[in-house]
């Protein structure tokens, strides 16, 4: 059975080469982390979207992107709502059914043969 000390050294020696590079990057250990920096807040305010509200008496401005948002989410629903409820029935279910309906109109239009 081949010995596995000469790959236990190996793991050791990159992972010794590897340390230092990974705490430089934020991955450990003490100074600066590589996800906050100087000026971002460490709690949200608790107002949503993290805005404060508009002073009293006054709205809020839109941003460029919500009119056209709102108009085509609308639209869309609107669109989809008309035609999924306009499509046609195209079950199995529904053609058994009509095919049932003739077939006894058929039978029934045919005069009874008596023996």
């Amino acid at each position: 059975m081949p010995s596995f000390k000469p790959l236990a050294t190996a793991a050791n020696t990159l992972r010794a080469r590897l340390s230092p590079s990974l705490r430089t990057r934020g991955g450990g250990g003490s100074g600066p982390s590589r996800w906050i920096s100087e000026g971002h807040e460490e709690r949200p305010k608790g107002f949503v979207f993290n805005r404060t509200p508009p002073p009293a008496g006054e709205s809020r401005k839109w941003e460029d992107w919500e009119l056209p948002c709102y108009i085509t989410s609308f639209l869309a629903v609107v669109i989809l709502g008309v035609g999924l409820n306009a499509k046609p029935d195209l079950t199995i279910e529904t053609w058994a059914h009509q095919k049932a309906l003739e077939r006894l109109e058929l039978e029934s239009s045919q005069p009874a043969e008596s023996d």
